[in-house]
């Protein structure tokens, strides 16, 4: 699998749906020099752990915004897919009233991009064109800075949904670097105290904790 860290994020444009629009060329490129991006990826709508962890982003959609950051998800489904799932009431299974874009990969190509696609394309003895593996997306997430370059990614396998917490903890940890210059040690969150990336600066803080 890729590490994208420190790389700039695979670009793309592709119909996304968006507060209950359907909006052409969507790219994450509008969001450069502007905020800093979430982008994660699920495997499909209209399944188990998937609307757990869109609904859990739209829940905390205030704290992202306070950070001025953008939450966009992304999946191997279509845009209509999208659209019936979005108006799907929640006690039917559904993520109605999520806001944020939900980008349409049915090509698959995003995902093979950000080298998080379950499967891989292969032929056969017969020399047919086949897929091996499962044509969806890993967990997958990326927190992308304003320059559009990866600081952080995370792929999980498909059971195992993702926390939240964290993924705004690493938006805090990225934001306290690039405004105070000071790196963030094991368990850092918001509030705590971090270190200067010296030989002092690490003594000190290994002395106190």
């Amino acid at each position: 699998m890729a590490v994208l860290v420190g790389k700039k994020a695979p670009s793309f444009k592709a119909t996304a749906v968006v507060n209950g629009e359907f909006v052409e060329d969507f790219s994450l490129d509008q969001y450069i020099g502007k905020k800093h991006v979430v982008f994660y990826f699920y495997p499909m709508d209209f399944t188990f752990v998937c609307p757990t962890e869109i609904i859990a982003f739209q829940d905390r959609m205030e704290e992202f915004e306070r950070k001025n950051v953008a939450v966009v998800g992304c999946s191997t489904d279509t845009h209509f897919s999208h659209f019936a799932w979005l108006n799907t009431p929640r006690n039917q299974g559904g993520i109605e009233g999520v806001e944020y874009p939900l980008v349409a990969d049915a090509a698959k190509t995003i995902a093979q991009n950000f080298d998080v696609l379950a499967g891989h394309y292969d032929y056969n003895e017969e020399g047919e064109a086949i897929f091996v593996g499962e044509p969806v997306a890993y967990r997958g997430l990326f927190l992308i800075d304003k320059e559009g370059v990866v600081r952080h990614q995370v792929v999980n396998d498909l059971p195992l949904g993702r926390s939240i917490n964290e993924a705004l903890r690493m938006v805090d940890a990225l934001q306290y670097f690039e405004q105070k210059g000071e790196v963030c040690p094991a368990n850092w969150s918001e509030g705590k105290e971090a270190m200067s990336a010296t030989k002092e600066g690490v003594s000190n803080y290994l002395a106190k904790h």
